[in-house]
């Protein structure tokens, strides 16, 4: 790049090592360690971004710092009387090189939900993973191209017979079909909050509070695609029918345990 003398232009340190971490992670990439088999969907969890990421961004002299600029908290009371928080975080995050000092600002917003004192964490850990694959160009795989895909006017039909029989099977209450028209999200559109529900629902640890968030996220779920409603509700029994399970052999330890005494 020159000016219009023909001189070379000098770009600011923070672009040339953002284009540096940019070239690292398109090389050596971010492993995934989960897939999601049906979509062929590999997932990435927080941690994978934060250590593959880590030492790039010292290697190149990047500095990145939160500023949150706003938290919305909703409280619920579940089923059992229990409390669930819901935050919506938007958070700016300052990316400084350390080298000359500029720095460049990206905005993204973080929702998550928890039964205790982490959804805030969690929030600001999911507007963090996806301001890293944005700006970085972090590749996914599948349909990313909104271009490629177009909103879908979901009909009143019924479900699928797989999730309605797997549902039946453990008693599990997975997020309702959809009783009205629902706008469905293009795949380019929905994938990041689809890793999002996915990411939260395997954070989860007891029954009680998986069946609160597949209340309260069911308009959530209605917006995703229809095929990967299906596999959020897949994965909603098979945790579910997970954590039944450990639920049971523990009480019947405890119960053994008290036999013994």
């Amino acid at each position: 790049m020159a000016d219009d003398m023909g001189a070379p232009l000098k770009l600011p340190g923070v672009y040339r090592a953002i284009a540096a971490v940019m070239e690292d992670v398109g090389h050596d990439g971010i492993a995934k360690d989960r897939k999601n088999q049906q979509q062929g969907y590999n997932f990435r969890g927080i941690d994978d971004v934060y250590n593959a990421l880590a030492p790039i961004l010292a290697r190149h002299h990047l500095i990145i710092v939160p500023r949150v600029l706003s938290r919305e908290k909703t409280e619920r009371e579940t089923a059992k009387g229990g409390a669930l928080f819901y935050v919506v975080v938007h958070v700016e995050f300052d990316i400084i090189c350390s080298t000359d000092g500029t720095r460049i600002t990206a905005a993204t917003y973080g929702e998550a939900m928890d039964s205790a004192d982490k959804a805030t964490n969690k929030a600001m850990s999911a507007a963090y993973k996806y301001m890293a694959m944005q700006t970085f160009c972090i590749p996914t795989e599948g349909d990313n191209d909104a271009d490629a895909s177009h909103h879908e006017l979901r009909s009143n039909a019924a479900p699928s017979a797989s999730p309605r029989k797997s549902q039946q099977a453990t008693g599990a209450d997975a997020p309702p079909p959809a009783s009205a028209p629902v706008q469905t999200l293009s795949k380019a559109n929905a994938r990041g909050d689809f890793g999002v529900m996915v990411e939260e629902m395997r954070r989860i640890t007891s029954s009680r509070d998986l069946k609160d968030w597949g209340k309260l996220n069911a308009d959530r779920v209605k917006l995703q695609p229809k095929d990967w409603q299906g596999e959020i509700r897949k994965q909603y029994v098979d945790l579910m029918e997970g954590l039944e399970h450990q639920e049971r052999a523990s009480a019947e330890a405890n119960e053994e345990f008290a036999d013994a005494r």
